[in-house]
C-alpha cells in the first residue's frame, strides 16, 4: 500500500473492483453492517464509508473527496494531517480492508463489505454472537429464503406505490434488516411491476 498523502485538499475515490466480495458482500448501509461491523470499524470510519460509497453510488468511476469538508460533516473537526481523527478513520479503513491507498491522494475503496470472519465474530458480545448465527441461518435456508423474497417484493412494491424513490425504498428495506442484495433486487423488481402496471406515469427516480 502506497503512503498516503493526507496533507492534501482532497482524495480521489475510486471503486476497489473484487468480483467475490461484490457479489457476497454487505452495503456499508446495510442492517449487516450497522449490526455486526460497527462495533469493529467504530462509528466515524463506518460514517465516512458510507459516505464515500454513497459518492461512488453517484460518480462510479470516481469522486473527490474534499478532506476538512468531509470532516466537519462528520463531526470530526477541522484539523488537518496524519493525525486528524478524518485521517484516523480512513487508517481504520484501510486496516480491516475496507479501501487501501492506490497512490499519494487515490484511494480504492470497497462498495460492500465481507461478512465477518470468525475471529471477528468471536470477538462480538456474546448476544451479537447469537444475532449473528441466527442472521446466518435464515439467510441460508432456502425455504425461508424464498419467503424472505416474497415479503420483501410486497414490501418494496408497498414503499414505491406510497411514492417512494429506488433509493429511499432500498434504504428503508436495509433497515428493515434485508439483506442488501435482495433489497436491491425486490426494489427493481418493484419498480419494474409498478411501471407495468401505470405506463402512462413515469417509473420512480432509479438510485
Amino acid at each position: 500500500m502506497s503512503a498516503p498523502d493526507l496533507t492534501a485538499p482532497s482524495l480521489t475515490i475510486v471503486p476497489w473492483l473484487d468480483p467475490v466480495i461484490d457479489s457476497l458482500g454487505h452495503d456499508p448501509r446495510s442492517a449487516y453492517v450497522e449490526t455486526f461491523w460497527l462495533g469493529i470499524l467504530g462509528p466515524s470510519t463506518t460514517w465516512l464509508l458510507r459516505r464515500m460509497v454513497t459518492g461512488l453510488d453517484r460518480f462510479p468511476e470516481g469522486f473527490e473527496l474534499p478532506l476538512a469538508e468531509t470532516a466537519a460533516a462528520l463531526g470530526l473537526g477541522g484539523k488537518g494531517g496524519r493525525n486528524a481523527p478524518v485521517a484516523r478513520s480512513l487508517a481504520r479503513c484501510c486496516q480491516f480492508g475496507a479501501a487501501m491507498f492506490c497512490g499519494g491522494t487515490e484511494l480504492a475503496v470497497r462498495r460492500r463489505l465481507p461478512p465477518l470472519t470468525r475471529v471477528q465474530i468471536n470477538r462480538l458480545p456474546p448476544e451479537l454472537r447469537a444475532e449473528h448465527e441466527r442472521w446466518m441461518t435464515a439467510t441460508s435456508d432456502p425455504g425461508s429464503a424464498e419467503q424472505q423474497r416474497q415479503r420483501c417484493r410486497r414490501l418494496a412494491l408497498s414503499l414505491i406505490e406510497l411514492g417512494e424513490t429506488v433509493e429511499t425504498t432500498e434504504h428503508q428495506l436495509h433497515r428493515w434488516r434485508f439483506h442488501p442484495a435482495l433489497a436491491r433486487e425486490s426494489t427493481l423488481w418493484a419498480r419494474d411491476h409498478w411501471a407495468a402496471h401505470h405506463p402512462a406515469v413515469a417509473p420512480p427516480e432509479v438510485a
